[in-house]
């Protein structure tokens, strides 16, 4: 794990997680996705996508959180199994704890407890792809990286990155 902070004030980091899908995995809630620490899978657990994770929310490196714990702060969350991939977009919050021991939740929402890596995500479990959601049926390997980035010019969801508008390369 890696921080940057660049010459404008703009800071990053990026963590990676691997993890394996499950029989189970049904991949159909339409308001969050989780990766898990645990081994088992119900076919209750409809928003789990991944099992045996190796992090948690509590085992993402003080670097990574001190950027995502950051209103305003955006999240680039890939999913990559089998040669597939899908990306997400979502946002931190400084509500966030990270305290959690064995999950990592996305929320469609702005709901933050311990396990919340993401908020106002653009993607829930029902909406991965399916040939995504086939290959970890079938227990494949994935490897989730997230590269987090918070510009502290911008301290708001609302307030729209104008950099680019007052300095446009035209």
């Amino acid at each position: 794990m890696v921080m940057s902070v660049s010459d404008e004030g703009v800071m990053s980091a990026c963590e990676r997680l691997v993890c394996r899908g499950n029989e189970n995995v049904l991949s159909r809630h339409k308001s969050t996705f989780e990766v898990t620490k645990e081994e088992h899978l119900t076919k209750a657990g409809d928003c789990i996508i991944a099992i045996c994770s190796d992090k948690g929310a509590a085992d993402l490196s003080p670097e990574f959180k001190r950027v995502l714990a950051n209103d305003g702060a955006e999240l680039t969350t890939v999913l990559s199994v089998g040669g597939l991939t899908h990306t997400i977009h979502s946002f931190g919050s400084s509500e966030m704890t990270f305290t959690n021991a064995t999950d990592l939740v996305w929320r469609r929402s702005g709901f933050v407890c311990p396990r919340t890596v993401g908020i106002f995500s653009d993607t829930t479990a029902s909406m991965i792809p399916r040939d995504i959601v086939g290959l970890l049926r079938e227990g494949g390997v994935m490897t989730v990286t997230m590269t987090a980035v918070f510009n502290p010019e911008v301290r708001s969801l609302s307030v729209p990155p104008l950099r680019e508008f007052f300095h446009s390369s035209s």
